[in-house]
């Protein structure tokens, strides 16, 4: 058992972080709408089979790394988003699944239950990052 938790903390230290300053993400998200939602389709690495949901329209985000550089990092069904509110709580949700509408972030919490979606308004958020969760979420043609 202790094994496992230092394996998975040593994977989440190595998994690249970047950050999205709030206000280039709502202006990167401007143009994703529910309507513009694309259906698509990822391996399940649990069983066989495909998992379908609809994701957004971005193909890459413009994030900093911890230098504050920036850099382009593309948009894929492994990408996970944490979202941190001023009160410091903490979600996460997978980043091809967020829209931004009428200032609220939504977005899907599981690939496996689709039904579990999150809502955030955007003036509650003190910091968003996103990383290559490195889960296995390929999509496929």
């Amino acid at each position: 058992m202790k094994f496992a938790g230092i394996g998975a903390l040593i994977l989440m230290l190595s998994c690249k972080s970047y950050t999205i300053p709030t206000e280039s993400f709502r202006e990167q998200m401007r143009k994703t709408k529910t309507s513009t939602m694309k259906d698509v389709k990822v391996n399940n690495p649990l069983t066989f089979g495909d998992i379908s949901y609809a994701a957004n329209n971005i193909n890459r985000i413009l994030v900093e790394d911890k230098n504050g550089n920036e850099t382009y990092l593309n948009n894929s069904g492994s990408i996970e988003m944490r979202v941190t509110h001023k009160n410091g709580k903490k979600y996460i949700m997978y980043f091809d699944t967020v829209i931004l509408e009428n200032d609220t972030l939504k977005g899907g919490r599981s690939r496996f239950i689709q039904s579990l979606q999150r809502q955030i308004p955007m003036d509650s958020i003190a910091k968003i990052e996103v990383q290559d969760g490195g889960k296995k979420f390929n999509y496929q043609n």
